[in-house]
């Protein structure tokens, strides 16, 4: 073994959550070391994670003082936000000025900004970076971690953080399934670029059932620059007839300004994941998994990057614990705790989104009933709006032990 390869922690992936996680364990005095697989510098296209909660915020506050405010000072925080039925508005809310030295009720911000921010503070921290170094295979025993780099480079580490997205090879390495349902719906996004000289009002709406679009949910959310449009299918839609470069231009001009059809600037279209992995750690508790390698959810709530923050911090946590425990039975434990405290958020992060799925995309008639009496009663029942308003998001209250549940 080329001892020079060795390090006490590992993070793989160079996302935010992984760049999270190294700034976590600098925060608690560990070494960090991150092996990306893809090169410096990398292209990373379009908006992708946009919307930062306060907590996410708060966390990154926490482990890297000015970089909660950075995100805030980078992004957007819209005044107003909209929800309307079948075009008609049911609820609206102004948001309150933050004051100078508050941490802002949430941030939107393209995540190739919030991945540059990360990356800086990791610079700054003394994060070691590993680039084009793709992982192909990961061992663990009671003492360790072996990882294999496609190029056939090892390192070995004390403890890994796996933040190497959806298709994580060191989740698949070390034999964890991820258990779950993958709906058949469709979520179209779309990024536009804004008309500086002529532009809308900084207002985040949501649209259920567009009279413009036989009914589909259309959302629009501003960030620095740009505008979001996010198009829910509906069962039996084409995405290649939604989804294409000229499919877009067809119908954005029916539920904004015709000139925002060549100002596209990034497309995606995917389909909706529920999986949340069987267990966050290996059988020998020495690999600690987060974010997308940990759990998938429909983009309702903003669940993903939000989740995965406490993620990494949770993980980082564990590992700074037991790197001091007395024993390898004690350090085990906390690395089991750890894990278990964030697949529980995780879970109720899954019920969460599903309970938005379908109260946003139902098709029973009991909630077809629900939205459309919501809906008529909203004017002399605020309330009602509200309850409209909050679906696509999910409950927002958890059990006290999930107080990182985001």
């Amino acid at each position: 073994m080329n001892m020079q390869n060795h390090r006490k922690v590992i993070v793989v992936g160079a996302g935010p959550v992984g760049l999270t996680a190294a700034l976590a364990l600098r925060r608690f005095g560990l070494p960090a070391t991150i092996l990306e697989a893809e090169r410096e510098g990398r292209p990373r296209p379009g908006s992708r994670a946009i919307y930062i909660h306060k907590a996410t915020l708060t966390h990154l506050e926490d482990i890297s003082p000015g970089l909660g405010f950075a995100f805030a000072k980078h992004g957007l925080v819209w005044p107003i936000k909209r929800t309307l039925f079948q075009g008609k508005e049911v609820y609206m809310k102004k948001y309150d000025t933050p004051k100078p030295g508050e941490i802002p009720p949430f941030s939107s911000l393209p995540q190739d900004v919030i991945e540059r921010l990360l990356y800086q503070a990791c610079l700054e921290a003394g994060v070691e970076f590993v680039w084009n170094a793709p992982i192909q295979d990961v061992i663990t025993n009671e003492s360790g971690a072996t990882l294999t780099s496609e190029s056939g480079v090892v390192w070995t580490a004390d403890y890994v953080i796996a933040a190497d997205g959806a298709r994580s090879a060191v989740r698949k390495a070390v034999g964890i399934e991820m258990e779950g349902p993958h709906t058949n719906d469709f979520f179209l996004v779309v990024d536009v670029k804004e008309d500086e000289e002529n532009p809308l009002p900084v207002e985040r709406i949501f649209h259920y059932q567009h009279p413009d679009m036989g009914g589909r949910n259309v959302m629009f959310v501003p960030f620095a620059g740009h505008w979001r449009v996010d198009l829910q299918l509906l069962e039996g839609d084409d995405p290649e007839e939604y989804g294409g470069i000229e499919g877009v231009k067809n119908w954005l001009p029916r539920v904004m300004d015709a000139k925002y059809a060549d100002r596209i600037t990034w497309v995606s279209t995917y389909q909706f994941y529920q999986v949340v992995a069987k267990s966050f750690t290996d059988a020998h508790k020495r690999v600690l998994l987060a974010g997308e390698a940990a759990h998938l959810f429909a983009p309702f709530g903003a669940r993903g990057m939000n989740s995965g923050v406490p993620d990494a911090i949770v993980a980082a946590r564990a590992i700074h614990v037991a790197s001091q425990a007395k024993d390898t039975v004690a350090a085990s434990e906390f690395i089991r705790a750890g894990a278990e405290e964030r697949r529980m958020a995780s879970l109720y992060n899954r019920d969460a989104s599903s309970t938005a799925l379908e109260h946003i995309q139902g098709s029973s008639p009991y909630m077809n009933m629900k939205r459309e009496i919501a809906a008529s009663l909203s004017p002399i029942i605020p309330r009602l709006g509200r309850w409209l308003d909050e679906g696509p998001y999910g409950p927002k209250s958890g059990p006290p032990q999930l107080s990182t549940k985001y």
